[in-house]
This record gives C-alpha cells, sequence and structure tokens, in this order.
C-alpha cells in the first residue's frame, strides 16, 4: 500500500500548496521524504538493451541477459541506500558501486550501442552516493571512464555517452543535495522556534514568581503591621492599608509589562520597596549605594536579586537587620543583602563562605538569568551567623 500513501501525499501536497497561493503562505508539508523509488523510472533507459535482447539481437544473450539481471539488481540496492546517510557511507554500498561500475563497463565494452546508456545510469547511481569533495572527481572519473569505453565501440558518439555520464552525476547529487539541505533547515526552523518557545515560557514563569513572590509578600506583612496597628493606632493603619493599595497597583502594572515582555526595573525603585517591605515586618534596613549609573538591563537584573533576596528574609530569616550594599565599579558592580538571622546550616565539609546553588526556584532562577548575562549568584550562610546574597555584573550588560 505504499503507492498509496504517496498518492495521497502527493494529492495532499497539491491541495497546500494551492492554498499557499491563495493565501500567500508556503506550505509546512514538503511531502514524503526521497526515496529510491524517485531514481528507479530511470531504469527504462535500459530498454533499447533489453529490445535487442528479447529480438536475439545480442550475440550470447545468456551473457547479456545475466548482466542486464546483475545490473538492474546492484542498481536498485544502490539507489536505495542512497537516503540514509549511515547507509550510504557503508563500505558495502561503495562496493556495490564498484562492482556496478565493473558491470556497466563489461556490457558496454561487450555489446556498444544501446548498453552504453548504462553509463549515465551508473553516474546517477554514484551522484546518488557520492557527496561532498569527491563529487566533483568522481564524475570526471567516470566521464572518462565512459568516453573510452563507447569510444573504443562506437568512435566519435562517445562524446554524448561521456557527457551524459556527467551530466546525470552531477546533477542527481545537486539535486538530492539541496533536498537534503531543504529538510535539514526545515528541521532547524522547527527546533529553533521550539526553543523560543521554551525560552519565553521560563522568562514568563520566572517574572511571574519574583513578581508575585515579593509583591505578595509586602503585602502580607503590610497587612499584619495594620492589623496589629489599628486597635491603638487607626491612622498608622490607614498608611499602611494606602501602601497595600499602592503595591497592588504597582504590581498590576508590572504583570501587564511582564507579559507583554516589555519590563524594564529600577534599582532604586526596588531598593525603596525593599526598605519599605522591611520595616513593615520589623526588620531594621540598611541600604548603601554607590558607583556609576548603570544600564537598564544591569537595574533590572539586580533589582530582581534585591527582591528576592529581601523577600527571603522577610519570609524565612527572623532577622532584626539587613544590610543590602550596592558597589559599582569602572567594570562589574556588585550587589551584597545579608541579614543576622538565623541562616542556614552549611552542608559538612563545606567552606562558610557564600555556596553557589543554594535556595528555592527564585534563587535558581536567577543564577541562570546571570549567568546568561556574564554574571554571577552565590547564596549561603554568612561567616558570622545570617544569609547572604551576593551578585555580580558586568556593568554594560547587554539585554539577556
Amino acid at each position: 500500500m505504499s503507492w498509496l500513501r504517496s498518492f495521497r501525499c502527493r494529492t495532499a501536497g497539491r491541495r497546500e500548496g494551492r492554498t499557499g497561493h491563495r493565501t500567500g503562505r508556503l506550505p509546512e508539508h514538503l511531502g514524503p521524504p526521497p526515496s529510491g523509488f524517485a531514481l528507479l523510472p530511470w531504469l527504462l533507459m535500459g530498454m533499447g538493451a533489453f529490445s535487442n535482447l528479447f529480438q536475439g539481437r545480442t550475440p550470447n544473450p545468456w551473457i547479456g541477459g545475466i548482466g542486464l539481471l546483475v545490473f538492474n539488481s546492484l542498481y536498485i540496492h544502490v539507489v536505495f541506500r542512497a537516503f540514509t546517510k549511515e547507509a550510504r557511507e557503508a563500505r558495502s554500498t561503495r562496493g556495490a558501486l564498484i562492482a556496478l561500475g565493473v558491470v556497466t563497463c563489461l556490457l558496454g565494452g561487450l555489446y556498444g550501442g544501446s548498453w552504453l546508456l548504462f553509463f549515465p545510469l551508473l553516474g546517477l547511481a554514484a551522484g546518488a552516493i557520492v557527496r561532498g569533495p569527491w563529487l566533483g572527481r568522481t564524475g570526471i572519473g567516470l566521464s572518462v571512464l565512459a568516453g573510452v569505453v563507447a569510444g573504443l565501440r562506437d568512435g566519435w558518439g562517445a562524446v554524448n555517452v561521456a557527457y551524459g555520464t556527467f551530466l546525470s552525476t552531477m546533477v542527481t547529487a545537486a539535486i538530492l543535495s539541496l533536498s537534503d539541505a531543504v529538510r535539514e533547515l526545515r528541521a532547524a526552523r522547527e527546533e529553533l522556534a521550539h526553543q523560543a518557545v521554551e525560552k519565553e515560557r521560563l522568562r514568563f514563569s520566572r517574572d511571574l514568581h519574583d513578581l508575585l513572590g515579593h509583591t505578595l509578600s509586602v503585602i502580607v506583612v503590610k497587612s499584619e503591621a495594620a492589623r496589629r496597628l489599628a486597635p491603638r493606632d487607626l491612622d498608622a493603619a490607614l498608611v499602611q492599608v494606602s501602601d497595600i493599595e499602592s503595591v497592588g497597583r504597582q504590581a498590576l502594572t508590572e504583570i501587564r509589562e511582564a507579559v507583554t515582555g516589555y519590563r524594564e526595573g529600577s534599582l532604586a525603585t526596588d531598593l525603596d520597596r525593599a526598605r519599605s517591605a522591611l520595616l513593615a515586618a520589623g526588620i531594621e534596613p540598611v541600604v548603601r549605594q554607590s558607583g556609576p549609573p548603570l544600564s537598564a538591563q544591569a537595574e533590572a537584573l539586580l533589582g530582581w536579586v534585591v527582591r528576592e533576596a529581601v523577600t527571603n528574609a522577610v519570609r524565612h530569616s527572623g532577622a532584626r537587620r539587613c544590610s543590602i550594599t550596592v558597589d559599582g565599579g569602572s567594570e562589574r558592580v556588585r550587589v551584597r543583602v545579608s541579614d543576622d538571622g538565623a541562616g542556614v546550616s552549611a552542608p559538612a565539609g563545606a567552606s562558610p563562605a557564600v555556596l553557589p546553588g543554594i535556595g528555592g526556584t527564585g534563587l535558581t532562577g536567577l543564577t541562570e538569568r546571570l549567568a546568561a548575562a556574564g554574571g554571577l549568584l552565590e547564596a549561603g550562610p554568612g561567616v558570622r551567623g545570617g544569609f547572604v546574597v551576593t551578585a555580580e555584573l558586568p556593568v554594560g550588560v547587554a539585554a539577556a
């Protein structure tokens, strides 16, 4: 039923082609991959030799018949192995091609005439197998061989045989190589599209985690502060409620910007919000910033670090004091967020210095973000206790 599947594929391809002409888009379906069936009709070039053999015009017909059977068998074997790279480069395939050349020379030299048309068929099989740097030498060599054998039999008619052999070799190789290149490019395009989707999905999940995690933590802390202040200081509680409204509105804006992929963070804004969140949680903030102005991309990345580190401090540290230091140099900028809370226990045998790779989804995502931009992030217990997050970036970092 392979012929039926091929017919359906061709019919579907014609339908998609007509649709593409109407809509202006190229069809996605390129049809079934080429196979040896595409090269079988060329065996009809040997019908003249078969006719001479059948009509008794060929001397020693048993030799001619066996040679014709062997040639056709070798040709079919070779062309069906030409469409798989592993089979095409196998020694058995090259051996079969050499045997096909020997049989072609014997039949052409013995009988001449229409039997010399087997040389272009040999060139076609060779073009399907031999591709790359050896193609030109193979085509020229087969053409010379065909010209010599045909010249010994038919004189000046050898020019047409040699030219046909060279042409069939080069054209077959060019068409099949182009077909392979088109399919490889299409596969590469699909892979790039898949990677782009995965990259956008990862960006979106990171943005949502960082945005919602920090914002909701601030809202929870300020809500608790408002609940504690309400019985004794209504005005202070209303200030906290106003802050909650402001944070909520800002979060809605940032989520919309994250969805469209146009969000550019401001480090100064993130530092102010971090100070406000720490104060609402009862943690004393200490913020220091120095150095030259940073690019928008660097500020956005470092703002994510400040958000995540402060969110973790508010949620988990139980600290009384949190220090945020931004120190910019001529080439790199460094952000360090440390607290005096409970911290985490260092693994056995590990250095008391900051440890890379500690943390949940947020720190893992930030590590990947900074690494893609040429920076680094380390997180772990501090030398004197607490927890320390350190990030470094090139000052002129491009969008990652």
